[in-house]
């Protein structure tokens, strides 16, 4: 009875091992996928960070301003290739200059105030230039979107491997002690019976 027990334990740790193991090498497969696929978007688009001599002098209302230290700065002169710049790029470099072209308004605020003034040509150009900002930063969010999903099923990945690990490890020694045989259980009837006197 101890014996099949041992036997189904191996048997479904086996399984387990197979299954983990195969979920593990899917995750692996789609983390480098999504991270090649941000990675070789990013640097189709040939987007750059400001030389370091910019971030020098900081100003308020040019284009780089106080706020832009030491998030953006930590990048200057580097092209943008990872999720980590997409988000600094988009939400502390591109943010901050729709900001300032809006006066703190949002685009379907200054859209609404453009239709209302037709004649106004300012406003106009100012809300065209902030849509293709706010266009470009939803852009580079959502590649950072990814990004962070191909780090997270990278950690899945290497969690399945190691439950897959432990899991073999387990059937392994399931499969060892179901050979082995105690000595009590090689000891027969007969060995035991008291032997009569003649």
């Amino acid at each position: 009875m101890r014996r099949n027990s041992r036997s189904v334990f191996s048997a479904a740790a086996t399984a387990a091992a197979v299954i983990l193991l195969a979920a593990g090498g899917l995750l692996m497969w789609g983390s480098a996928y999504v991270h090649n696929t941000v990675q070789g978007q990013l640097a189709s688009q040939q987007i750059f960070f400001p030389a370091k001599a910019a971030f020098a002098h900081p100003v308020a209302g040019t284009e780089i301003t106080p706020s832009m230290i030491p998030l953006v700065s930590q990048y200057a002169g580097q092209q943008m290739l990872t999720g980590q710049q997409a988000e600094a790029y988009a939400d502390h470099f591109i943010a901050v200059h729709i900001s300032e072209i809006g006066g703190g308004k949002t685009y379907s605020q200054l859209s609404a105030e453009s239709i209302a003034q037709p004649a106004n040509t300012k406003l106009a150009a100012d809300v065209a230039t902030v849509f293709k900002g706010e266009t470009l930063r939803s852009m580079l969010l959502n590649a950072y979107g990814w990004w962070k999903v191909s780090q997270i099923t990278y950690i899945a990945s290497l969690a399945a491997f190691s439950l897959g690990a432990l899991a073999l490890a387990g059937a392994a020694f399931g499969f060892t002690l179901g050979r082995k045989t105690t000595p009590a259980a090689a000891i027969t009837h007969e060995s035991i019976t008291p032997v009569k006197a003649p």
